[in-house]
């Protein structure tokens, strides 16, 4: 029996980021099934884990049905306690778990003004008041976590806390949102972070781009960290002959610092040519 994680679109589900985090960072043993956003809705496509209607839902092996991200970040610490995703410093852990719990029920301005889309990034939003109130919020509890835990993430270590907030650093940064010295360097914190820039590098590659998602102002460059180059090249003799993630024999190819590397199929591929550092399976390869 497994548990399975039901999850959304990579580039638009800000709520799906916080559980495949939860999954990623401490290696979780958790089969993920995705909804496509462009296709039928949620809930018709989550028929089959009713009464759940939203993603991400996790099924456990019991068969309890869990849809609600702190619930299911809350219920996966318990039956992983080892892993420790809550920081072990009780001061740090009931401060993480007082910070989860005011972005799940919290920052409404923000998150409506400015939905989640890890595939542009913008320079002419205006915030309104309410999504200043929103800021000026956020940079005071950031602030003061970082202070008593003394970074670099909000508990010390990272934590359950950190994978609710990496959206709304991907929404500062995406709209360009002024903040302070100290909240900035958080953001910049998740904007590094590999296991952030893996979800984004497979958004950017995989599903359709949601018109509903799209905002009138002027688009820039993304802020995070500057991307190694690749290029999808046509098949040819590569260094390798499997893939650095599966393990099966190459189909698909790119070049990367001139030389050619292969994978086991064009995902593979195409989510290591968006952000080829991202993927230490692939870098381990290259050196």
């Amino acid at each position: 029996m497994t548990y399975t994680l039901y999850l959304g679109d990579r580039a638009y589900s800000s709520w799906s980021l916080r559980a495949w985090l939860l999954r990623e960072v401490w290696e979780l043993p958790l089969d993920t099934i995705y909804v496509d956003f462009n296709a039928a809705d949620v809930a018709d496509q989550l028929a089959d884990v009713a009464p759940a209607r939203t993603v991400p839902t996790l099924k456990t092996p019991e068969g309890a049905i869990i849809s609600e991200s702190l619930a299911i970040a809350e219920e996966l610490a318990t039956r992983f306690p080892d892993a420790d995703l809550w920081p072990a410093d009780p001061l740090s852990r009931a401060t993480a778990r007082s910070l989860s719990s005011e972005m799940h029920a919290g920052f409404g301005p923000l998150r409506a003004d400015c939905p989640m889309n890890l595939r542009v990034a913008y320079s002419s939003f205006e915030p309104s008041a309410e999504v200043q109130a929103d800021l000026r919020r956020l940079e005071a509890i950031w602030e003061a976590a970082l202070a008593a835990s003394g970074g670099p993430w909000l508990g010390g270590t990272y934590s359950i806390a950190d994978t609710f907030y990496a959206p709304v650093a991907a929404r500062i940064a995406g709209y360009g949102l002024e903040v302070s010295r100290v909240a900035r360097g958080y953001v910049d914190q998740h904007l590094a972070h590999l296991p952030f820039r893996r979800w984004r590098a497979m958004g950017l590659v995989r599903g359709a781009t949601l018109e509903r998602y799209r905002r009138d102002y002027e688009v820039t460059a993304w802020p995070g960290p500057s991307l190694l180059a690749a290029t999808a090249v046509a098949p040819q003799a590569a260094e390798n002959e499997r893939c650095p993630y599966s393990g099966d024999p190459v189909t698909d190819f790119l070049e990367f610092e001139g030389k050619v590397y292969g994978f086991c199929n064009p995902f593979c591929r195409d989510k290591t040519v968006a952000d080829p550092e991202a993927w230490p399976a692939f870098i381990a390869l290259t050196r």
